[in-house]
């Protein structure tokens, strides 16, 4: 690996399109680059969506590229940087689509995953690649950049999260929301083919009440403006017995982390939220039956998940964990229903009586 021990480099290109949850675990690293090498300029190529998330970043030049614009958009990126040549390139993503939007990105040293986790040919891509790590979770794969080019703090745990939050989006959560005491419930995961995260209505229903009823929490539920999100919403909210405020398509991306920092506990499944929350140090109870924890779990919150992707994988797929290639989602619509409503309840008795709010 080049070292910039000596000679820090002046030109840092970041390389991650998304997704919400990735690009709030890749914070850290950038927090770790500017104290390493505060003189150094930082770009981050990133996505429409995702710049709405990371937007007022401090130190950090954005380049925002809509994959609706496909290869015309990547040329519009490759002109306005055609006059840069970066030091460093961290290619932070093994996708195709960045992997080919990073052709147009000239840099001195090209910075990749190692081979085994260098999907979608990646390794094509790059000049240098970090160490390798077997079985790592996603946050970990991130560290080791920094660790590559040694600069990394002792440990993953060690990385400084902190999501821009602007003070409007914290005026917009306290107009949206001036409750003192509240769990934000985020029930829906991203929209993916085959890719089956979301819990039951009725499960998220017996949980709004039980935290009213026991510990005097508002349930205010957030989301996007798909569809699913707002049957959940709605359903949610009409269905239970107890006090229930419905925020989902009500705020912007900034307002939920806002909404986030301020509550006492945050519950959704395997998406941005259960990240959010890690990101601003809110308890997190994420729900995951078809995604392996300890791969995508909420970084510093994973001993709280609800997790049955152990018994998925036993139900589904005839498999154990062990069996399955690290990071192999179950394909199952019906195993986020292993999760049973007590689970959660007790997770969240659990919570309260360590970290009584």
């Amino acid at each position: 690996m080049t070292s910039f021990q000596k000679t820090p480099p002046q030109t840092v290109c970041l390389l991650r399109l998304s997704a919400l949850g990735d690009v709030s675990n890749v914070v850290p690293v950038v927090k770790s680059l500017q104290q390493a090498w505060p003189e150094a300029r930082i770009v981050w190529v990133t996505g429409k969506t995702e710049h709405s998330l990371l937007k007022g970043l401090a130190g950090v030049e954005f380049i925002v590229y809509d994959k609706s614009t496909g290869l015309k958009g990547m040329r519009a990126i490759w002109k306005q940087l055609e006059g840069t040549r970066f030091d460093l390139l961290l290619h932070m993503q093994a996708a195709l689509r960045a992997s080919v939007l990073s052709v147009g990105i000239k840099a001195k040293v090209r910075l990749g995953f190692d081979k085994a986790r260098a999907k979608d040919w990646q390794w094509l891509f790059t000049n240098q690649r970090i160490k390798p790590r077997k079985k790592g979770h996603v946050v970990e794969g991130f560290y080791d950049f920094l660790d590559t080019l040694g600069i990394a703090p002792e440990q993953p745990s060690d990385m400084q999260w902190a999501l821009p939050v602007s003070d409007e989006a914290i005026a917009e959560a306290l107009k949206k929301c001036p409750c003192d005491r509240y769990v934000v419930i985020s029930p829906c995961s991203s929209q993916r083919a085959r890719n089956f995260r979301n819990w039951t209505i009725e499960g998220y229903i017996a949980v709004v009440e039980h935290l009213y009823r026991h510990y005097q929490l508002k349930a205010v539920i957030t989301g996007g403006d798909r569809a699913i999100e707002q049957q959940y919403g709605q359903e949610i909210m009409e269905r239970s017995s107890t006090p229930v405020l419905n925020l989902v398509a009500q705020t912007s991306l900034q307002g939920v982390v806002a909404l986030i920092q301020r509550s006492s506990l945050v519950i959704a499944p395997d998406s941005g939220p259960v990240h959010f929350a890690n990101a601003v140090n809110t308890p997190v109870i994420g729900l995951f039956a078809t995604s392996n924890v300890q791969r995508t779990g909420p970084y510093k919150w994973q001993d709280w998940v609800v997790n049955k992707y152990p018994e998925a994988a036993r139900t589904y797929m005839n498999k154990s964990v062990d069996q399955l290639s690290w990071g192999q989602r179950v394909r199952h619509p019906d195993a986020m229903e292993l999760i049973q409503t007590q689970d959660v309840i007790y997770q969240i008795d659990r919570l309260m009586a360590q970290q009584p709010v």
